[in-house]
């Protein structure tokens, strides 16, 4: 292989076509929606066409296997032509009658952003002509799908929470902020399990760990339980440091204010920036932070979990080392994984992800101090599928929607990350800290194992 700026396969595959097929991201409010379903007693408002707030219900609730309510503005033509303030105002009566929400979280979409609908100003003309009656409180995040993607849609809504509540520092308490990035529902609990056992007080935004996640009803609930008070959110200015998870690409490129980035400028809260804590050197950074907020030494609960992680890592060095891996997904999620596969000797030879923030690419390249590796920002799944093709992977790591490459090519596909709609437990998949890695690493090394199996001639039951 050659590298990526100068590959002709990758020239000859981009120039072909110039409309995406089966872009490798979702749409931008799909993100914000999720953020919204972490907020306690929030409901998620699309600002423009049914059609947006059903085809994001669908993706979630096929992911996470729960009721997802989402209103929607529901624009016709006459709200195309004439702005969608009336609808808009309609629809938040409508949801306040039906749901009694304490929040509602409002985003756009792509027919709203164009015809230049001021969001913010239909919010406040609510709120001045229902003046002294009880209405919930607002969050908007602008979240057009013609830029940016889920994982944009997900941090514009955290940050737009931040800006308007967490406003003031009246004074410093112990409590640490934690940002955890967009994550899975069992991710959400770990980390909440870490940080209980370091003594830590926290505020979690988002958490959908239980609102995304739930036990059984035995009657339906409008308002699924749990998420992150607006009361704590507006209590984050006096924490004594945030912790932020993900999102590295977007501010380094200075495109976006991530929620920490919002504290540490606007009333100085120290911030801790890491990379998704997947693998043995990225969870240390993670625990390492702890150690230096709290001044205690790491639990012995998680240094077992690390010597049983790297005790694994070597009874399946030899099951996994030389494979070739495409590795696809948000770009968190991709440099997380790469991180990690770096370390068992895996060898990724196409990162790839639909986001692209501008420093994505060299992210990988940092990690893997390889030029000869493929890596596509801003790219979809059959020009991942063009270059897999051409360079015979051993191994495909990400979401469901890469199966049918998988298929075709005849190999095995590790399903990580978001979206999983052919499995069950998407959401509950662990990826982080040295638990999550356990799991990762044991699911790649059985997924090789059971393709070995699967085409060789001998019935082999001793691998």
């Amino acid at each position: 292989m050659e590298k990526v700026e100068s590959t002709d396969t990758i020239k000859s595959a981009k120039s072909s076509y110039t409309s995406s097929r089966n872009a490798c991201k979702l749409c931008n409010p799909l993100g914000a929606s999720v953020v919204y379903r972490g907020i306690k007693g929030c409901v998620p408002l699309i600002h423009g066409s049914q059609g947006c707030a059903t085809y994001i219900r669908r993706y979630l609730i096929s992911h996470y296997r729960e009721p997802m309510d989402i209103a929607s503005s529901n624009f016709g033509e006459r709200s195309t032509i004439f702005g969608g303030e009336e609808n808009f105002a309609l629809g938040i009566d409508n949801i306040i009658s039906q749901y009694n929400p304490e929040v509602i979280g409002v985003c756009s979409t792509c027919l709203s952003e164009t015809i230049g609908d001021d969001v913010n100003m239909f919010i406040s003309s609510y709120e001045r002509e229902r003046k002294g009656k009880k209405i919930p409180a607002f969050s908007y995040a602008p979240t057009p799908s013609y830029q940016g993607t889920h994982a944009d849609g997900y941090y514009s809504a955290v940050a737009s929470f931040v800006e308007k509540f967490a406003t003031t520092r009246d004074e410093e308490t112990k409590v640490v902020n934690i940002l955890p990035g967009f994550v899975s529902t069992e991710d959400l609990r770990m980390v909440k399990e870490v940080l209980e056992d370091f003594g830590i007080e926290y505020i979690m935004l988002p958490d959908y760990s239980e609102s995304m996640d739930n036990t059984i009803w035995k009657e339906y609930k409008r308002i699924p339980e749990g998420g992150t008070d607006i009361n704590d959110i507006k209590k984050m200015g006096n924490s004594c440091a945030t912790i932020e998870l993900g999102g590295t690409t977007l501010v380094r490129n200075g495109d976006i204010q991530t929620g920490g980035k919002i504290l540490k400028d606007k009333l100085g809260l120290p911030l801790y920036r890491l990379d998704l804590p997947v693998g043995v050197k990225a969870s240390d950074e993670f625990f390492k932070v702890l150690e230096e907020l709290t001044g205690k030494p790491t639990p012995e609960k998680y240094t077992k979990q690390k010597g049983r992680l790297i005790d694994a890592y070597v009874d399946g060095h030899k099951y996994v080392f030389g494979k070739k891996a495409v590795v696809y997904g948000d770009e968190d999620f991709v440099i997380g994984i790469t991180a990690m596969l770096k370390e068992i000797g895996v060898v990724p030879v196409l990162c790839a992800s639909g986001g692209y923030t501008g420093e994505f690419k060299r992210r990988i390249k940092e990690i893997t101090e390889n030029d000869d590796i493929y890596i596509e920002d801003d790219t979809d799944f059959e020009n991942i599928r063009d270059i897999s093709k051409e360079i015979k992977p051993d191994i495909l790591i990400g979401s469901s929607k890469g199966y049918y490459i998988a298929r075709e090519l005849d190999i095995p596909i590790v399903r990580l990350g978001f979206p999983i709609h052919d499995r069950m437990s998407g959401q509950r998949i662990p990826h982080l800290t040295y638990r999550g890695t356990q799991h990762i690493f044991d699911t790649i090394c059985n997924a090789l194992l059971d393709d070995k199996q699967r085409k060789s001639s001998v019935a082999y039951k001793y691998m």
